[in-house]
């Protein structure tokens, strides 16, 4: 798989946000993700719109979508992208989509992530 894998940067600066109990239907039209967890419901918002509706921190991260098609059969593929950005030191949180993996990873670090992840082709 990494034979075939780039990275493409989603438009826009997102933070995480977590809110007690259900959304209202305005926070969830303005996610780009959603994770219900007992504690809490967590939102993948742009941070000008967390800003906005006055919630959340300024923690501001960059959107990477890995453009392979992956899956749960894909062992290892996890694995080697958190240990190449821990390497060098870039924090990431992994979303997975039903085609894509997607990263969360700290705005300032965006691009340096990029050419780290593009590395990893042989």
């Amino acid at each position: 798989m990494l034979a075939t894998l780039d990275v493409e940067r989603r438009p826009g600066v997102f933070t995480f946000v977590e809110v007690p109990g259900p959304p209202t239907d305005e926070l969830l039209a303005l996610s780009h993700a959603v994770v219900v967890e007992d504690e809490g419901t967590t939102l993948v918002l742009l941070l000008d719109d967390a800003r906005e509706a006055r919630i959340g921190d300024d923690l501001a991260m960059a959107w990477l979508t890995l453009s392979i098609e992956s899956s749960l059969e894909a062992v290892g593929l996890t694995a080697a992208i958190s240990a190449a950005l821990g390497a060098v030191g870039i924090p990431c949180n992994v979303l997975a989509g039903y085609r894509h993996d997607h990263l969360l990873v700290p705005a300032d670090s965006a691009d340096r992530a990029i050419k780290v992840l593009r590395a990893l082709r042989p």
